[in-house]
């Protein structure tokens, strides 16, 4: 498994692996959110972060990213969870790309638990999503970092 750098080309793999994953995990999301999403994302949010993929002898199984020191984004391909590569891909956000935030949508409480055991500690709460709508999120920080 390897961390590298997001290619352009690469962007249509990663909107087919975001969208698997979100179907996979992000159960409260309308079938309506999701198709409003999708072209955002590849159109603005992928040019927006510093954007790495893993990839292993299959092809990409996950991404990451990160803008102003905030996880932006991480999915992983539905078939890849539970293999350690979300583990990588957040150490690789914070000792290589400077993350020490995300935002964790409130209803997906798997997420939450992974940011939890990756060090990450809930300071906030918003009522409202990025895109301004009725999805929470809990606002987080690497506990060491708040120490600090």
């Amino acid at each position: 498994m390897k961390i590298e750098q997001a290619k352009t080309r690469d962007h249509s793999t990663l909107i087919s692996l975001w969208e698997a994953s979100v179907r996979a995990t992000h159960h409260f999301l309308p079938e309506a959110e999701i198709d409003a999403l999708k072209p955002l994302i590849l159109e603005h949010y992928f040019a927006a972060v510093d954007l790495v993929c893993a990839r292993d002898e299959t092809g990409i199984t996950g991404f990451c990213g990160v803008h102003d020191g905030n996880i932006e984004m991480l999915f992983l391909a539905p078939e890849a969870r539970g293999r350690g590569i979300g583990r990588l891909l957040v150490t690789h956000a914070i000792s290589r790309q400077g993350a020490t935030r995300v935002d964790v949508n409130e209803q997906n409480v798997q997420a939450l638990g992974f940011y939890q055991r990756m060090g990450f500690v809930v300071t906030g709460r918003s009522p409202l999503d990025g895109q301004g709508k009725p999805y929470p999120l809990l606002h987080m920080v690497l506990a060491d970092f708040e120490k600090v």
